[in-house]
């Protein structure tokens, strides 16, 4: 078929022209699709939420860490003394010298539960601890126990420079709820824990020191002296980092009912080390 030259050159311009419109629009859907295969989408992970933190504290974390475990060191006295039933010129023989008159308690096992489910600051805290008190009474004053189970006090004869006290050892373990407010990001934390405590009585004797012919002698006793063999109690706890501070109230009297004076031990002190 002959075409003019005319038409032939239009021919020809208008090939080419569509031939770049349809190179120019596959392009475009080539790198459309390119760009949509080549971009990897990182699927959200509920578990990248739970690696969030602030300043090294996971605020997803479950774990609960109670006060208890530590070195205890208090000073021990009596509240609502009673001395009914004794003679009148006896009374207050179980008066003790506050200062010398102390409490260790080893506390070796810790136990907590958390209250909380995506927090650690409410919770449980219960344990195993030893409780050595000693009672530093007048120098010439111990107790003895008499054959219908009373207790008595015994005037003491040796010569000068007598110490007389009391001890005991008791097995206790506590259960306190305990409150945590945390400080700077969670950094550092206040705490208050308060609850009940009872206590086993392991051992008790009373002590003598005096001097003989001028050489230092002991005279220990171990007896049960009437004491309770099962006691419980309030315990309080507090503190903020290295100040740590605690109180003992006991709900039995130190005595066995009707054997010995009325007297309610009491002990404040401080942790001296937290394990």
């Amino acid at each position: 078929m002959f075409i003019p030259g005319k038409q032939f050159t239009r021919y020809i311009l208008t090939s080419i022209l569509l031939l770049c419109i349809c190179t120019q629009i596959f392009a475009q859907v080539t790198d459309s699709t390119l760009t949509k295969t080549h971009i990897p989408r990182k699927p959200l992970n509920i578990s990248n939420i739970q690696d969030l933190t602030k300043e090294g504290f996971n605020f997803w974390q479950d774990e609960f860490s109670g006060h208890f475990t530590g070195i205890d060191f208090g000073l021990n006295t009596f509240v609502s003394e009673n001395y009914s039933g004794y003679d009148p010129s006896v009374y207050g023989f179980m008066n003790n010298n506050l200062i010398r008159s102390n409490s260790l308690f080893v506390n070796f096992i810790e136990q907590c539960i958390s209250l909380q489910h995506n927090r650690n600051t409410i919770g449980i805290v219960t344990g195993i601890g030893l409780e050595m008190q000693s009672y530093r009474l007048n120098r010439n004053t111990t107790i003895e126990k008499m054959p219908d189970g009373t207790i008595t006090p015994k005037t003491l004869v040796f010569e000068d420079n007598q110490k007389s006290k009391l001890s005991t050892v008791y097995l206790i373990a506590p259960l306190l709820a305990e409150f945590q407010v945390p400080i700077r990001n969670y950094a550092n934390r206040f705490y208050v824990s308060g609850g009940l405590y009872g206590g086993l009585r392991v051992s008790s004797q009373t002590k003598i020191k005096y001097r003989a012919d001028k050489k230092k002698e002991k005279l220990k006793t171990p007896g049960d002296y009437s004491l309770q063999s099962f006691k419980y109690g309030l315990m309080i706890r507090t503190g903020y980092r290295w100040i740590n501070l605690f109180a003992t109230y006991d709900l039995t009297t130190l005595f066995k009912d009707s054997l010995g004076p009325e007297l309610t031990p009491v002990t404040l002190g401080v942790t001296l080390v937290s394990f």
